[in-house]
């Protein structure tokens, strides 16, 4: 059996002030994981993540205003593309997701395009009750009958995307509010692509306040549940045209 082909594996950082949180992130990363690329895009941020990416050594991407995670994620995979990597992984900056299970998430795209590092899959101790769970179930149930497998945690932000949806997502990944989750996996699924996830236990923000409290993330994936009713009714992507794009 020939040997795989070793893939060069890119980190994302979108991060939207975490100038306090990102110095114990990098470092992590650049503990645990010496041999991937990293890149941090800055999202409009009005403090210091930026200067204080590259203090740290990392490449960074400026855009020039808050785009929200979609549009800092486009502009990592258009980065990944012209510096040639093969797999992208998200990684929030602020310190909740543990850079120890990336070469999980990388082994597992070996089998599936895109992977998800879900909370609710028998790993750590992660909950949510009340209209939030149902949203969140509403929306796994949609998209594991769309994937023909069990999703469980469709909006978490802890992704890795294979070379096929690293193409795909470099032209097609939605900007607008909510597509980073919910609209970019039906988009993949219905450019056949295939989605799996892997359980991972999240962690406290490790500075900081989170942009949403239990309200805002409540009406938060109830509008997810409207984004993705009006994600199904647009136009599929080929994947083939969106590697004619980018290549």
């Amino acid at each position: 059996m020939p040997t795989p082909a070793v893939q060069r594996v890119l980190v994302v950082l979108p991060a939207w002030n975490e100038e306090h949180s990102l110095p114990a992130v990098l470092g992590e990363i650049r503990e645990h994981l010496p041999d991937v690329g990293v890149l941090v895009v800055n999202d409009g941020s009005a403090d210091a993540t930026s200067a204080v990416a590259r203090r740290h050594g990392v490449p960074v991407l400026d855009l020039p205003f808050n785009l929200g995670v979609g549009g800092a994620m486009r502009a990592g995979f258009r980065y990944a593309i012209e510096q040639r990597y093969d797999v992208v992984v998200q990684v929030d900056a602020d310190g909740q997701h543990d850079p120890r299970d990336v070469p999980r998430i990388v082994e597992q795209l070996q089998h599936s395009d895109i992977v998800i590092g879900a909370r609710f899959a028998g790993t750590g101790e992660y909950d949510v009750r009340g209209p939030r769970r149902w949203a969140m179930q509403v929306l796994a149930g949609t998209l594991s009958r769309m994937a023909g497998t069990r999703l469980t945690d469709t909006t978490s932000g802890f992704r890795g995307a294979g070379p096929r949806a690293v193409r795909l997502f470099a032209v097609h990944y939605p900007a607008e509010y909510l597509g980073d989750t919910v609209e970019s996996l039906v988009i993949a699924l219905r450019s056949g692509l295939t989605v799996e996830q892997i359980g991972v236990s999240m962690r406290e923000r490790t500075a900081g306040r989170p942009s949403q409290g239990p309200l805002k993330a409540t009406v938060y994936l109830l509008r997810a549940c409207l984004a993705l009713l009006i994600s199904l009714t647009r136009r599929r992507t080929v994947v083939g045209q969106a590697e004619a794009v980018v290549v």
